[in-house]
């Protein structure tokens, strides 16, 4: 006759172990910086108007263009005057990555104020 079986207790130790490697990885892995952070202001109504006339910025996913004028982004930062005020509006097809990049170059601009159009 066979004995009966018995069940033997699980040994926590390993999973513990497996659970702490994979904690350290991620922790190593992640990065916390915020560096490639990108400010959004909404714009609050009823606000004063300001002096400062307005720039209109057409951004496309083949063209950026200003004032409807074609413009490479690279001479875009040159472009503009000081303390601009600039109006984005998204073609159709614009991802979120192309408007992150433009707004990286708008970014470089002292006292830039950006609005992006729905």
């Amino acid at each position: 006759m066979r004995p009966p079986f018995r069940r033997r207790s699980l040994s926590m130790t390993s999973l513990i172990d497996v659970i702490f490697l994979l904690l350290m990885f991620f922790m190593l892995a992640s990065s916390f910086s915020r560096g490639t952070e990108i400010a959004l202001f909404a714009q609050s109504g009823g606000g004063t108007a300001t002096a400062r006339q307005a720039l209109f910025l057409q951004l496309s996913p083949e063209a950026i263009r200003l004032n409807g004028r074609e413009i490479l982004p690279a001479a875009l930062e040159a472009a503009l005057p000081s303390r601009p005020r600039v109006l984005v509006s998204l073609a159709p097809g614009v991802d979120s990555q192309r408007l992150a990049d433009l707004l990286v170059v708008l970014r470089r601009v002292p006292e830039m104020q950006v609005q992006v159009l729905g």
